[in-house]
């Protein structure tokens, strides 16, 4: 049987990058990944931080806000994210085309909806900024799940791109993971890492919600949902 990576009679496959393209490309993908993980992790803590209250959750966003709201992180972070989703569709077919396991399809699966979501997220964030002129706090952020019929797209849409994110990295963790940890081998380590992203997407949604209490949201964000 042919290596997976080779074209047999001579040909090269359609999708297939030249080596060191690929590595490089691969590179640029980890790197970048890196620091939008980085940056995400605190995003996500500060989204869990509105289970403690709005008030709490705004008051931490401004603490945040004091580190990455400046040109030098802005401008870091956007190169990442435009680096992340163009070195992304660049090894997609190879990982399309590849993808056996669970765990490999989870990957391609949960980066073509990461992917989905920044493109999405990023330009409503840069809309509300440069546009409307909107603080993009709380409220922007959760208007929609909390008008009808809106929060039909929006209550899945958030869910999804927090468990994504934690699927994307629990895909990562099996493939690169070659260790045991407290006699934990990989592959389960993986699906713990799974289990807690579903556990972080469901309380991050209660957050946003206000324990799924509902809120008033201020008329300059709900007239963005105005037709």
């Amino acid at each position: 049987m042919d290596h997976p990576d080779k074209a047999g009679d001579g040909y090269a496959l359609p999708y297939q990058l030249p080596q060191k393209s690929y590595m490089n490309i691969k590179t640029l993908h980890l790197l970048s990944g890196s620091i939008i993980a980085l940056f995400t992790g605190f995003h996500l803590f500060n989204h869990l931080y509105s289970i403690a209250g709005i008030d709490q959750h705004m008051e931490i966003m401004h603490t945040f806000r004091v580190v990455y709201r400046n040109i030098f992180v802005e401008t870091t972070l956007f190169l990442a994210i435009l680096v992340q989703l163009f070195s992304g569709f660049q090894l997609l077919p190879r990982f399309r085309n590849h993808a056996a396991s669970a765990f490999e399809k989870l990957h391609v699966w949960t980066g073509l909806y990461l992917a989905f979501f920044l493109l999405i997220h990023v330009g409503a964030v840069l809309a509300g900024r440069w546009i409307f002129g909107l603080d993009t706090n709380f409220y922007f952020g959760v208007a929609g799940i909390h008008l009808f019929p809106y929060n039909l797209f929006f209550i899945p849409y958030y869910f999804l791109a927090v468990f994504s994110f934690f699927g994307h990295m629990a895909a990562v963790h099996n493939k690169r993971m070659k260790r045991t940890f407290f006699s934990t081998r990989p592959v389960l380590q993986s699906v713990v890492i799974l289990v807690i992203g579903t556990c972080v997407s469901l309380l991050i949604l209660y957050g946003l919600t206000n324990r799924f209490r509902g809120m008033d949201i201020p008329a300059q964000y709900r007239m963005l949902f105005k037709n």
